[in-house]
């Protein structure tokens, strides 16, 4: 698998993850309605051009999801057994259709699984980034994460 095991992880760790997307007016009108989002901030080009923002915001929520995605192919390909919790979800710039996002991870915890032995816990901090280097999301997660396997 491609993602690190709990041993290969340590604190300090930086990823700059090279996957990047440009995130589409389809995108967040679509996200936005399969998740029964009908927020017309999202969804109504004529609503929202109405707002101090002038054209609709992208879902937050899916940005929240791209940028951990983003960060799966480095750190976590098969090798997680579940995420545990997010916590200090921050949205400070908004991101339009149109904007190029990309990812960075920094290590900041890591633990042994006291009722796991199998399982430690590692601490992701991730940073989302629009094309101008603007950050638009960050994230503390928490992921149970596989040890190496006994040979």
């Amino acid at each position: 698998m491609a993602g690190l095991y709990y041993e290969d992880f340590e604190v300090g760790m930086v990823f700059d993850h090279p996957l990047t997307r440009t995130v589409t007016e389809h995108d967040n009108i679509s996200y936005s309605l399969m998740t029964l989002n009908p927020q017309p901030l999202h969804v109504d080009a004529e609503f929202s051009a109405k707002t101090e923002w002038g054209k609709p915001l992208f879902n937050s929520l899916y940005t929240l999801g791209i940028m951990i995605g983003m960060s799966v192919q480095d750190t976590t390909l098969g090798t997680t057994v579940g995420n545990l919790g997010m916590s200090d979800v921050r949205f400070p710039h908004p991101v339009f259709a149109g904007d190029t996002l990309r990812a960075r991870t920094e290590i900041v915890g890591k633990r042994e699984s006291k009722s796991r032995p199998s399982n430690g816990l590692v601490e992701f901090d991730h940073t989302c980034l629009n094309q101008h280097g603007t950050v638009v999301a960050t994230c503390r997660r928490m992921g149970l994460m596989l040890k190496r396997p006994e040979a």
